[in-house]
């Protein structure tokens, strides 16, 4: 009986062993399992990576074939170090410091020696790679550009880092991956998903054939195509008028909020991050302290609105019922507060909601501000209104967009102020300055462009985004869905009278686009920084708003140039001339065109300080 007994045991121990390998070898086969036995190599077949379109079907991003030579630490056989050494071009202690690394991360496990060699020198040592045992050539793609345009949209790809291998298992080392702009955002989608091959090893390692007869290979799988929001020709043409200049121009389609443009001074061609010289020009294009051509400033920069925020103001005044639009309020070349007086570039008079935004008049705005903040009994009430309109606008926090980066400007509240001042010992006096975009709040080009299309629409914008089609699925919901403001639509109407007659009127009168018409808003926003200790003011930030037509809009535009003077005089020229080029395809503005392609501001660049333009602006009056 016991050795009945004992018999059974080891019999039904035998059965749960073997059951329990049968199914983790059948059902719960791992490559993870696979790549860990010693008598298994994996190798890796990569696709290629989805290609990036335009909106219009053109093409912006391919790709190139390239070489990387690979090492498996284990399968390494003593060599001739400096012949190998010789032949890629490298550092004998390089080369000691690549193979320790590799070995580090894994003896079992392929990884890059030498990246992205060219076609010459693949061919050169191809046939002599036999003689270096564990090491071998794969081949990759890499980008191939057909744009020297769009670099901070586009983003590029490098190898994964040790902290990228920690958080995503799918990668190994040598690898590539998407690190910025639409590269990191679609990462996912235009890698594709790599094959593999498992390739049995006997004791002497040597190749035996293919893993259970290959039932656990895979195929690569092609990285999907997209197609993103961005116009080429605009986006080349817009970078062009920015030469010589620093500042970010957005511009957005309003029935869609699908952005037609996305542009930051300097720029750099996206082909200098591609190949063996990735890395120096990078470095190089990164530690330019100065123009910082790698900053985006079109998502980045926070610079006060300036003027185009009076627009919102008076929406505001309209909507809490405090002003009308034949309201007066007369100028007297400015304003006080106390007997301080705050001046004003409108001419001076009588002022109502049309000419007050016209003429741009920073006393009208000053009374305008005012009244919001008396309706209510307390400050911190009428804080409380202010903010939640600003905010509707896509103002004070982030967009919610596609874009891999990007800043959340400033719409300040009742709590920030009485970090400054303390609790209710501020009143609207003390923070006048917002009345006209300046002072405490900040918006940047792509939060200011979101809410000039939200006027175009009267009252609700889609949230900005880039991607516009991915093969085979549709983009987010989100995308398509209006979010609307807190303004009622019939307040929108007087407010785009009076910004068409900024055009035809007004600040902007001497800019007009032929056969266009257009509603704008210009900004010149006071620029103060430190020098030596002492506050100084430098040259004035140049800021404009557009959107046109103004029955039908087609696209909705913000520009912002940094020591660019006035509104009118850089931004506003190159808001005009995009605006120009989108809807008619071509510029009829040839003395225009030519001065804002050749002028350049590296005069202001090169004053001190002028170079740091990125803080939200001070604004003293």
């Amino acid at each position: 009986m016991k050795k009945f007994l004992l018999s059974s045991i080891i019999i039904i121990i035998g059965i749960i062993f073997v059951g329990r390998l049968s199914y983790l070898q059948i059902f719960k086969f791992s490559p993870s399992q696979v790549i860990e036995d010693t008598a298994v190599k994996a190798i890796y077949d990569y696709p290629e990576r989805g290609y990036i379109y335009d909106r219009n079907g053109k093409l912006l991003v391919a790709n190139q074939p390239a070489y990387d030579v690979m090492v498996i630490p284990r399968e390494v056989k003593p060599l001739d170090t400096l012949e190998f050494c010789t032949l890629l071009g490298l550092d004998k202690d390089q080369f000691i410091k690549k193979l320790k690394k590799a070995r580090i991360y894994s003896p079992r496990l392929p990884s890059v020696v030498v990246p992205q060699l060219s076609k010459k020198d693949y061919a050169r040592l191809q046939e002599k790679m036999r003689k270096y045992e564990g090491f071998y050539i794969q081949k990759r793609s890499l980008r191939d550009y057909a744009t020297i345009s769009a670099a901070n949209v586009l983003g590029y790809i490098s190898e994964v880092n040790d902290r990228d291998l920690e958080k995503n298992p799918y990668y190994i080392a040598g690898e590539l991956t998407g690190r910025t702009g639409v590269e990191k955002q679609y990462e996912e989608t235009l890698r594709g998903k790599k094959g593999v091959q498992y390739i049995q090893k006997d004791r002497f390692n040597r190749d035996l054939g293919p893993f259970k007869e290959g039932k656990h290979d895979t195929l690569p799988v092609q990285g999907k195509d997209i197609h993103i929001t961005i116009d080429k020709i605009l986006q080349e043409y817009g970078e062009k008028l920015m030469n010589g200049k620093r500042g970010g121009i957005v511009a957005i389609e309003p029935s869609s909020g699908e952005i037609l443009a996305m542009i930051s001074g300097p720029s750099y061609d996206p082909s200098l991050l591609v190949g063996r010289e990735r890395s120096k020009n990078y470095s190089k294009l990164y530690y330019d302290s100065i123009a910082k051509p790698t900053w985006d400033r079109s998502v980045l920069a926070q610079p006060s609105p300036g003027s185009p925020f009076k627009t919102l103001n008076a929406l505001i005044a309209l909507q809490e019922g405090v002003m009308t639009t034949k309201t007066k309020v007369r100028c007297y070349n400015g304003f006080y507060v106390g007997s301080i007086k705050r001046g004003c570039h409108c001419g001076g008079g009588m002022r109502d909601m049309n000419s007050g935004i016209y003429k741009s008049c920073n006393a009208y705005f000053a009374h305008t501000f005012r009244k919001i903040y008396d309706k209510y009994p307390t400050t911190d009430e009428g804080m409380d209104v202010w903010e939640k309109h600003m905010k509707s606008f896509g103002l004070g926090g982030y967009l919610g967009s596609d874009l891999y980066t990007g800043s959340p400007g400033r719409i300040p509240g009742k709590a920030y102020y009485d970090r400054i001042y303390g609790d209710n010992r501020w009143s609207s006096s003390f923070i006048i300055s917002n009345s006209i975009g300046q002072g405490e709040v900040a918006a940047t080009p792509i939060q200011l462009a979101n809410m000039t299309a939200a006027i175009a629409n009267k009252g609700y914008f889609y949230t900005p985004h880039i991607i516009k089609e991915i093969a085979g699925t549709s983009i987010e919901s989100k995308f398509t869905q209006r979010k609307y403001t807190t303004i009622d639509k019939e307040h929108f109407e007087p407010i785009i009278e009076g910004m068409a007659n900024v055009y035809k009127y007004g600040t902007a009168k001497w800019i007009q686009v032929k056969g266009i018409d257009i509603a704008g808003k210009t900004g010149t926003v006071e620029n103060f920084t430190k020098i030596d200790g002492v506050r100084t003011q430098l040259t004035d930030h140049s800021v404009f708003i557009a959107f046109a037509p103004v029955e039908n809009p087609k696209i909705a535009i913000a520009v912002y140039i940094e020591n660019g003077y006035f509104g009118g005089r850089y931004a506003g020229h190159i808001a005009s001339l995009l605006i120009e080029k989108y809807l008619k395809g071509e510029i009829t503005r040839k003395d225009l065109e030519q001065r804002m392609l050749e002028k350049t501001l590296e005069h202001e660049y090169a004053k001190p300080h002028s170079g740091e333009p990125f803080k939200i602006n001070e604004y003293v009056w």
